[in-house]
């Protein structure tokens, strides 16, 4: 079961020889929606691969607000958490499932081997850090270049893009928290959106119009 699921979601890109050394040495871990997965400052000992669900990425600044960064989909696996393995061993990012998530962790170790040993693993690492280099990227541009409403309106649409839907189901202050900013910014420009005719609001629903 464990190697066909990584067929199905890694075939693609990892050689079968990989993927049936990567199903031995793997432990399957499945996470309820807003479990964490990874911590900030936890020693990693685990390289994670998501087999099914959807994983936030955060930054956290010295006051503990939280700043989304990326969303990781079923077939992919986190580039942060690679660089702090071949660095300190902490981790700089924490990783929250978005909805129940069943993650494979793989032991760090194997990680240095494959990269130097299959080549399938190590195109699939080096596209991997320019996904989300290209992501980190898009955030910072969010950042600096747009308005509040326009990062608010993009960030519902990756939402229902990531769970093909126009209706997604989110609270005002998760929405905040992803964005960095405070809930009542985000009700008053939610409003706005409804009003433009982009949204439509429900209790803890939002509808996408503007697609």
């Amino acid at each position: 079961m464990q190697l066909e699921l990584l067929k199905e979601k890694y075939g693609h890109n990892l050689d079968e020889t990989l993927l049936k050394e990567i199903a031995e040495a793997g432990i399957i871990k499945t996470f309820e929606k807003d479990d964490i997965i990874i911590d900030i400052n936890q020693t990693l000992k685990y390289i994670p691969l998501l087999l099914s669900g959807h994983v936030k990425v955060l930054r956290e600044d010295d006051e503990g607000n939280e700043l989304l960064i990326y969303v990781l989909e079923a077939g992919e696996t986190c580039t942060m958490t690679l660089t702090c393995c071949m660095g300190t061993n902490k981790s700089k990012i924490r990783a929250v499932a978005e909805k129940d998530s069943t993650l494979l962790m793989i032991p760090v170790e194997k990680m240095s081997d494959w990269f130097h040993n299959n080549e399938s693993w190590r195109n699939f690492i080096l596209e991997s850090y320019q996904m989300r280099f290209d992501e980190m990227l898009e955030t910072i541009d969010n950042i600096a270049f747009m308005k509040m409403d326009e990062r608010l309106l993009k960030y519902l649409k990756n939402k229902a893009g990531l769970h093909d839907s126009n209706t997604i189901n989110v609270i005002h202050q998760e929405i905040a928290e992803d964005l960095h900013t405070s809930r009542v910014v985000v009700s008053r420009l939610l409003k706005q959106l409804e009003n433009s005719k982009k949204i439509k609001l429900s209790r803890n629903k939002i509808e996408i119009l503007d697609l």
